[in-house]
């Protein structure tokens, strides 16, 4: 290679996209993993299509897969990208509006022909032109001709040595940017040599082929180089927000003492999260997979009772369905943390894509007085330490906890500085292992939370019955009586704001006062974040305030809010966070900025957004 052709970088964007057959959301995978191991900092967003087998070729069948990896931190997926890979006319389409200005477009030139094309919706013979696309680097290797000719001597049928393809597309995009294979075909063998060798073999030479393509052709002007982030020292891996959030749940366990329970229904994006768990037997985790969302909640509340940390997953239409049980959480003042990886809907809606807009729900979606804490998760990797704070608040308070998480931080994917469990508290659960003197009475509280004691099934002395009918206020019998009715309202309710008490004060990024103050919550924090950073480096005076506790909200609020002669409220619904906090602060005016397209802010609309209300 001619090292004077090589260019130093500090951050690329590559998008993966083709069929949802053409394995564009594990070639992104590889190459971020691949980028991970080197030490670049990197978010990832997979696209998946909303509906589950769309007619091969269309746009509505593409799936995509965005990597952004650089010499620094990164906190998004890039708003457009440096470089395309598209495996048919329907992807170059569904993604030519990503493309930065002048980028690198790499397509597989066999599926240009008269059929694909017209499948994907274009009106002439030429999609290039018809998207304007002239002044871009268009590279058209015929990549499913060079697979099969790479593979022929293999002896494997014609759909899976085609199915190889993406494999050289990997091989391709490794050359170009400097990354080493080996990774890549490590994981290739885990995955493939002990079942069948021979796909192993036919993926590493199509990656192989790929790489060789690149290097001797003059498609490419130039290589480039991207040096490693310089992120503090430590082990680290590469993570997503629900390997995270499951992983979160074990550590509180561990740190507990109880032992870990997750009884839910597979739903989109959710899933995940009850797959990682299953996969833990040997750290003592027991999942079920339950018939339908109402039976995985109530399986969990059972095993709260027994003495298991429990913990149920979810999407919004599920949450829907659990409403009913949380209150039966609630009632009976259990242990449990629901998690609702939020898409867009409402109904089944768009289930790939993410939203902010269950923030309703969460908060009021059940019959009754109905109180609950209400954390989210803002990053992928921190998705660890809410789960794990979930878990904490669920069990030494005695209540349920709500984590909401969204699709995006929820596939995507970010480095994860392995963490030390000693650096984490121990969870301390109101366990009574006896009667006391006098007798139990199963509503009796702890003064400073008001949280009642946890009398595990079995225990001499500490029998007695839960039920979603009213408590009396010590007995825990049923009981009719309106004052008792009323006391048991209070109380519930004020066990939940004394949870502030045991949160982190409210912080801000940036100057304590300004002219703008941002305000978001949630998975949107990445691209926010950004946008505030860009604007401070450039002197403007703006600063970021980001939720991670929704409610009750933490201590210092209102000081934070004084401070600043404009205040707006980001987030992917119409509104919901911004009028919840007009019901708390109402004294305040609050600006809004909302996007509600089943996708992510970019950095660029929110720098747009800010500079207006900056200059006006």
């Amino acid at each position: 290679m001619d090292k004077s052709h090589v260019v130093e970088l500090d951050d690329v964007v590559i998008r993966f996209s083709g069929d949802s057959g053409d394995g564009m959301q594990l070639t992104g995978t590889l190459f971020s993993d691949t980028s991970a191991f080197l030490g670049n900092g990197i978010s990832t967003f997979p696209d998946y299509p909303a509906e589950i087998r769309a007619p091969q070729g269309t746009v509505s069948g593409v799936s995509g897969f965005q990597v952004h990896f650089g010499s620094r931190k990164v906190s998004t997926p890039g708003d457009f990208c440096d470089v395309l890979v598209a495996m048919n006319p329907a992807a170059l389409k569904a993604n030519a509006c990503w493309l930065k200005r002048g980028a690198t477009i790499i397509v597989d030139n066999d599926t240009f022909n008269e059929k694909h094309i017209e499948k994907a919706g274009f009106q002439t013979d030429d999609p290039f032109r018809e998207l304007n696309l002239d002044g871009y680097n268009i590279v058209r290797p015929d990549i499913t001709t060079m697979t099969r000719e790479a593979l022929k001597e293999i002896d494997l049928d014609p759909k899976s040595i085609t199915k190889c393809k993406n494999m050289f597309a990997l091989g391709i995009c490794f050359f170009v940017y400097h990354r080493p294979m080996e990774h890549t075909e490590h994981y290739i063998d885990t995955k493939f040599a002990k079942k069948n060798p021979l796909i192993a073999t036919a993926n590493k030479l199509a990656l192989q082929a790929g790489y060789n393509y690149a290097a001797n052709t003059h498609a490419f002007a130039n290589t480039f180089d991207v040096q490693p982030a310089d992120l503090p020292k430590g082990v680290y891996r590469s993570i997503s927000g629900n390997q995270a959030t499951a992983w979160g749940f074990i550590a509180a366990s561990e740190k507990s003492g109880r032992p870990l329970f997750c009884g839910s229904y597979p739903i989109t994006p959710a899933t995940v999260i009850l797959e990682e768990l299953a996969k833990r037997k040997d750290l003592g985790v027991k999942t079920l997979q339950a018939e339908d969302e109402i039976a995985g909640i109530c399986t969990a509340i059972g095993a709260s009772f027994a003495g298991n940390f429990a913990v149920t997953t979810t999407s919004g239409p599920g949450l829907s369905l659990k409403s009913e049980a949380i209150g039966l959480a609630v009632m009976t003042e259990l242990p449990l943390v629901i998690v609702d990886v939020q898409r867009g809907g409402p109904s089944t809606g768009l289930p790939t894509k993410p939203e902010q807009a269950d923030l309703y729900q969460a908060l009021w979606g059940r019959n009754g007085e109905c109180p609950l804490v209400v954390i989210a998760a803002s990053t992928p990797s921190n998705c660890f330490d809410y789960a794990f704070r979930a878990g904490k608040i669920a069990m030494e308070h005695m209540t349920p906890v709500l984590m909401l998480s969204d699709g995006f931080i929820a596939n995507g994917s970010e480095p994860w500085r392995i963490p030390s469990m000693a650096d984490y508290p121990k969870i301390n659960p109101p366990i009574i292992t006896k009667a006391p003197e006098g007798g139990f009475m199963p509503y009796r509280r702890d003064p400073k939370r008001l949280a009642r004691y946890w009398a595990l099934p079995g225990t001499k002395g500490v029998e007695h019955r839960v039920g979603g009918l009213e408590k009396d206020f010590l007995k825990g019998s049923v009981s009719h009586n309106p004052a008792n009715h009323q006391n048991m309202v209070n109380i519930r309710a004020e066990k939940v704001a004394r949870v502030a008490d045991f949160i982190p004060k409210q912080e801000v990024m940036g100057k304590k006062s300004g002219d703008l103050l941002v305000v978001g919550w949630g998975g949107t924090y990445g691209h926010l974040s950004t946008a505030v950073s860009d604007l401070q480096k450039e002197g403007k005076s703006v600063s970021l305030c980001h939720f991670n506790y929704i409610n009750p909200l933490p201590h210092g609020v209102r000081e934070i809010f004084k401070r600043f002669r404009k205040i707006v409220v980001c987030e992917l619904n119409m509104g919901q966070f911004a009028n919840y906090l007009r019901m708390n602060f109402q004294e305040f005016e609050y600006l809004q900025y909302n996007k509600v397209q089943g996708l992510p802010f970019t950095v660029t609309e929110l720098k747009e957004k800010f500079n207006s209300l900056l200059t006006e």
